[in-house]
């Protein structure tokens, strides 16, 4: 009996530590999110530059027109990269700071007496793949977006009027192409592809090397995943509602008119010319990529879905008998 006892509270206390260590990763996932929105937002400000164009556009040029186009384009492909790339960071960081944590776990409570699974090298050489989202990928992105939203809003005056919901119609259509263009599937702009991983490494593989191969090929493993593909679009539903959410502050009827009927009589209720939702749509990326919580990255790291997934991946990188399989 007291053997039994003796057990589970050693059960007991093992899951209360496994729990906290979980617990405390998880903050470490938010900060580092957050840290890294800033230099996100600096790669996207850098490649989709509209202050140069609005800049000109105050200067009277005789090729107005011209440059109001080019900021159109610019617009929103950097709102859009912007709502992607951060749904990226987010969940790809989870998937990389949960294995990392599950690994730890094992070193810290487990393996003591055997090699360390994650040695400090090697999760520097891990996590520093994540600059291939902020790089390559991220440029690779801006391409397919840019095509997108030129497709669908390239012939498009700057007079015509939109209203909220047709222009979450035209967000829906550039998202359609965009998702389903055969360039590659959306995982694909989060981690390098694993020939260039090993090419890089052609030299001569240390044993750190050989481990942080492992941890990437681990990592592409679980974005190729369903359960990583639902919660990724979970998180892009959620993010270019957000937008929609922020766009319809400027939508909104004048005070003196009575309430439209429905939410729908809402979205259509009033229109504004392109020209002017063009300046709003440009803007956004500082509330989308905003290092200090704003709700659209709250709503991202507080998601249940978010959570639920990270549990799972902790939880498989955290069992010894998972590791042994």
């Amino acid at each position: 009996m007291r053997e039994l006892q003796e057990k589970e509270a050693g059960d007991y206390i093992s899951q209360a530590r496994r729990q906290f260590h979980f617990e405390s990763n998880q903050r470490t996932c938010n900060l580092t999110v957050l840290s890294m929105l800033p230099s996100l937002k600096e790669a996207i400000v850098s490649q989709l530059d509209s202050e140069i164009l609005t800049a000109l556009l105050k200067s009277k040029p005789a090729n107005k027109l011209e440059i109001w186009e080019d900021l159109k384009i610019i617009s929103f492909t950097r709102s859009i990269v912007a709502v992607y790339s951060t749904c990226m960071l987010v969940v790809l960081l989870r998937v990389q700071l949960n294995i990392i944590g599950g690994y730890l776990y094992l070193d810290n409570s487990v393996n003591n007496n055997t090699a360390t699974l994650a040695p400090p090298e090697v999760q520097q050489q891990y996590l520093s793949s994540i600059q291939h989202l902020l790089g390559n990928g991220l440029t690779e992105m801006m391409t397919v977006v840019k095509r997108a939203v030129q497709n669908s809003l390239g012939g498009m005056s700057l007079k015509q009027s939109l209203s909220l919901l047709e222009l979450e119609q035209q967000l829906g259509w550039i998202r359609a192409e965009v998702e389903s263009s055969s360039e590659r599937p959306l995982p694909g702009y989060m981690l390098a592809d694993e020939e260039n991983t090993l090419a890089d490494q052609a030299c001569g593989l240390t044993e750190n090397d050989i481990m942080t191969i492992r941890l990437l090929n681990e990592t592409r493993d679980m974005l190729d995943s369903p359960d990583f593909t639902t919660v990724l679009n979970t998180c892009l539903n959620r993010g270019f509602s957000r937008l929609l959410d922020n766009l319809a502050e400027f939508f909104r009827p004048p005070p003196c008119n009575s309430a439209p009927s429905s939410a729908a009589d809402s979205l259509s209720a009033v229109s504004l010319p392109l020209a002017k939702i063009i300046p709003i749509v440009n803007g956004q990326i500082n509330a989308i990529c905003s290092e200090t919580p704003s709700h659209f990255v709250q709503d991202l790291l507080m998601n249940d879905h978010v959570k639920e997934f990270s549990a799972n991946v902790y939880e498989v990188f955290s069992m010894p008998q998972e590791l042994q399989k």
